[in-house]
């Protein structure tokens, strides 16, 4: 391979990951403890949440009321995003949007994005509890883990 070939090679690779980080929108969310958890990227007309790390575990669906749903890639409804808050079935608040954390947080760079995996047949949604000030007790990262396939 030539000097020539090899620098077109990462000019291409460069391209492509840059355009296409340009092209995604992102919103963070953080626990409890203000530190950073997933992320919801929007892309086209897909919502993924991200676990910190990279790896695809839920995305986010619209039911008929206009609520948006969170889904695992497994097909466990896992809760509901309103708000910037990511609610779980007791209402209260797993994961959120640095302006809803409510303290001060840090936003370490992100490694790259692995594949999503396929839908599964999901669940319907229970009934929406009444949403409340309180944190949950399961940590953010637990909540969307039960959503990994």
């Amino acid at each position: 391979m030539t000097i020539r070939s090899l620098i077109a090679f990462f000019l291409f690779v460069a391209a492509g990951v840059f355009s296409s980080a340009a092209r995604a929108d992102e919103i963070n969310l953080f626990d409890s403890n203000g530190q950073p958890t997933a992320y919801i990227a929007i892309e086209d007309d897909e919502r993924t949440l991200y676990l910190w790390e990279g790896k695809a575990v839920a995305y986010i669906d619209y039911d008929g009321a206009g609520l948006l749903d969170v889904f695992g890639f497994n097909g466990k409804h896992l809760g509901w995003f309103i708000d910037g808050v990511l609610r779980d079935h007791d209402g209260n608040a797993a994961c959120a949007t640095k302006q809803r954390v409510g303290r001060a947080v840090t936003e370490p760079p992100k490694p790259f994005k692995r594949q999503k995996p396929y839908l599964n047949f999901r669940d319907f949604a229970p009934q929406v509890p009444n949403f409340t000030g309180a944190w949950s007790g399961a940590p953010c990262r637990a909540l969307l883990m039960k959503g990994a396939n």
